[in-house]
């Protein structure tokens, strides 16, 4: 076995890489460019520049945005949909709803499969499961054939009702894998036994359009990895929280469309549990975008619907991240109102900031950053050179445009990104029944901790905690999750007729499955962990609570109290009096995998501060102007070290900014911990 665990996290700007080394808890990163043409050869360029062999490496997990990435580019191969007679259109109908309701003019992106290629067979199935009309398999070879024909690399097939009875699909699907060996096949019914069609059919189509994408993406960097000497498992990170082999990612593809966003939030709740804040929100602001995420009482916020793109929904459980165009990427413009705006167009990681000099012309918040002194113009501990006046020619395009200051257009640009992402902060928060004054600020991300405490400021958050490894912190979190699966099936019934025999039955039955899931991964006995989940609601309402549940179940007076008390936290509403409807049973399988413990830095006797390594000009709006600030190296600071604003720290992976009057210390994990005070 080797000695080192290894998280790497493939971002739209950069790849970012954590290596945690077994025997005496050292940390090595690095932050390498990303390479959007084939992520992979980042990912070994990231290796390498660490110095660390692969025959070395004795686990290796990835976050990626590979299907992230390809869904919204719409890069995607050629696939066919197979539907019961009648239902061709129920992933174009959707629900009838827009992102903005009053634009008319505005309208929802088409589905992933074009009508043309969406063909129908004959059969159904009622709510019951019965079959009312047989298969026609006669057409469904006909439809294979078609699909044969025109190319196709991916075939979904969604039927009616068929998350009762699945067996019209299953044969569907032996049938186009006879005419078609070469085609990824996938199914609504194995994937997502939901009662809503259009939730169960876009679920499907999704998975199967990112099937050969994500299947090819690991098949290369599966055959790279064991040519360089690894020899172990690669786990990749999916939407829930877990891992799954890459082998199994193939299957679930759709899984894995929101798998580095996770990995922040994991790594977020981390940090903050070990810092004793069991509240926190986290801010993962990148190259192209900030995501938002939240942790509550040690425990982080998940939803059970998600989407990469409005009006097609990925019905998994996930966590709960938002996630805004607001990275250090994000290019400032003016709107045909005369406003000043700021993203979702981003320079990403090609061209990049005009002040990377690589072809990107327009402001950026980096630019912003740079212009205002905040940002050095050696990034990377020198590895990175930027151009300062490369910037100042790009925020001019703003200033000349409103007639001010070179300074005051870039402020003004980093103004309207800190509004947006604070609009974000309130939406996971306030809109959720939170109060921001009682939760800490995870600030992380390259460009994180350079607006972490202006955002705490604005929310009257009181604490703000920049990891020790902010920029490559969501790598990190590749590393502390376990082997996970999610099961789920469909049970109406109201909380008077619902039967717990019957209930303890499909419970004990996702669990049979959920326990052949994790044997595959190589998970058994002790390492394997089960949790029960009852979604609730009040009968007529359209989303339910999920409430743990334990094992076995007896009786529905626990499960009911704590929905009527979760009702009344969220929504300021309960009535224990008015009827309950259970919606649906869901298992989490838990495969157990040992995580890394991080050691308490070494401080000696006494913390010494140390003298900063330079003094340079750095725009406070409080302080009137520019200010002589003194810039520490991260690395130079020992456990209880104390700053006061203003105050600027560099390392490898990002920069923090210490606004003035705001106090500081390092905490004995060598985190930054901010004191707002207002």
């Amino acid at each position: 076995m080797g000695k080192y665990r290894v998280a790497v996290d493939t971002g739209g700007t950069f790849t970012d890489v954590f290596i945690f080394e077994e025997e005496f808890g050292e940390v090595i990163v690095q932050k390498v460019p990303s390479t959007p043409h084939n992520p992979s050869e980042a990912i070994v360029a990231g290796m390498e520049k660490a110095g660390i062999s692969m025959q070395d490496v004795q686990l290796f997990s990835h976050g990626t945005t590979v299907g992230t990435n390809a869904l919204i580019t719409r890069n995607l191969p050629l696939t066919g949909m197979i539907n019961t007679k009648g239902f061709r259109d129920v992933i174009e109908i959707r629900r009838s709803t827009k992102p903005d309701l009053w634009d008319h003019y505005k309208d929802v992106a088409p589905p992933h499969v074009p009508r043309r290629h969406r063909l129908e067979v004959t059969e159904r199935i009622d709510y019951g499961g019965n079959v009312v009309k047989p298969l026609d398999e006669t057409e469904a070879r006909q439809v294979a054939e078609i699909f044969k024909k025109r190319g196709m690399k991916a075939v979904a097939v969604c039927f009616m009702n068929s998350y009762m009875n699945g067996e019209h699909e299953q044969r569907v699907k032996q049938i186009v894998q006879e005419v078609m060996p070469e085609a990824y096949v996938c199914t609504s019914n194995e994937l997502l036994p939901d009662i809503f069609e259009h939730e169960r059919f876009s679920t499907c189509v999704i998975n199967a359009v990112l099937g050969p994408v994500v299947s090819d993406y690991l098949k290369d960097l599966v055959s790279k990895l064991k040519g360089l000497g690894y020899k172990g498992d690669i786990l990749v990170l999916h939407s829930g929280g877990g891992v799954m082999k890459a082998e199994t990612v193939t299957s679930y593809a759709s899984r894995i469309a929101s798998s580095g966003i996770a990995a922040g939030a994991i790594a977020m709740n981390q940090t903050a549990q070990l810092c004793g804040y069991p509240n926190a929100m986290g801010l993962d602001m990148g190259g192209t975008s900030a995501d938002i995420s939240l942790t509550y009482g040690g425990e982080l916020r998940m939803a059970n619907e998600w989407q990469v793109e409005f009006g097609y929904p990925i019905m998994y459980p996930s966590i709960e991240v938002i996630t805004i165009g607001a990275g250090g990427g994000s290019i400032a413009w003016v709107d045909p109102g005369g406003s000043l705006r700021n993203g979702p167009q981003s320079a990403g990681a090609e061209p990049g900031p005009a002040c990377y000099q690589a072809g990107g012309m327009e402001p950026t918040n980096t630019d912003a950053n740079l212009v205002l002194g905040r940002l050095n113009t050696n990034l990377l501990e020198g590895g990175m050179q930027i151009s300062k006046e490369a910037a100042e020619a790009a925020v001019d395009k703003i200033a000349k445009h409103y007639g001010m200051s070179l300074v005051d257009a870039a402020y003004s640009i980093l103004k309207v990104a800190n509004a947006n992402m604070c609009d974000a902060l309130r939406l996971i928060s306030v809109q959720r029944g939170y109060d921001p004054r009682d939760f800490a600020l995870v600030g992380f991300g390259g460009a994180g901790p350079l607006h972490a405490a202006y955002l705490a400021r604005e929310l009257e958050i009181p604490t703000v905690i920049i990891p020790r490894y902010p920029g490559v912190h969501a790598a990190l979190g590749c590393l502390l999750v376990d082997v996970r699966h999610d099961l789920q099936k469909t049970y109406l019934a109201t909380s008077a007729s619902a039967q717990i025999e019957e209930i303890e039955d499909i419970f004990e039955q996702l669990e049979a499955e959920a326990r052949a899931l994790l044997k595959q991964e190589g998970m058994t006995g002790e390492r394997v962990e089960l949790k029960r989940v009852m979604d609730i609601r009040y009968i007529g309402q359209w989303r339910q609570l999920a409430v743990n549940v334990p094992r076995p179940i007896t009786t529905l007076d626990k499960a009911l109290e704590v929905f009527h008390a979760e009702h009344e936290r969220q929504f300021s509403w309960s009535n224990p009096d008015q009827v309950v409807e259970i919606y649906g049973l869901r298992v989490t399988a838990i495969g157990k995998v040992p995580m890394p413990s991080f050691n308490k830095a070494d401080n000696g006797d006494q913390a010494v501060m140390p003298e900063p390594r330079q003094v340079r000009p750095v725009f406070f709006e409080k302080a009137g102007g520019f200010v002589d600030t003194p810039v520490y190296r991260r690395r130079d600071l020992p456990p209880g070290a104390k700053l006061r604003g203003p105050a600027i720290v560099e390392q490898l992976d990002t920069t923090t900014v210490i606004p003035v009057g705001v106090k500081a210390r390092i905490d004995d994990y060598l985190n930054i911990i901010m004191d707002i005070s207002r």
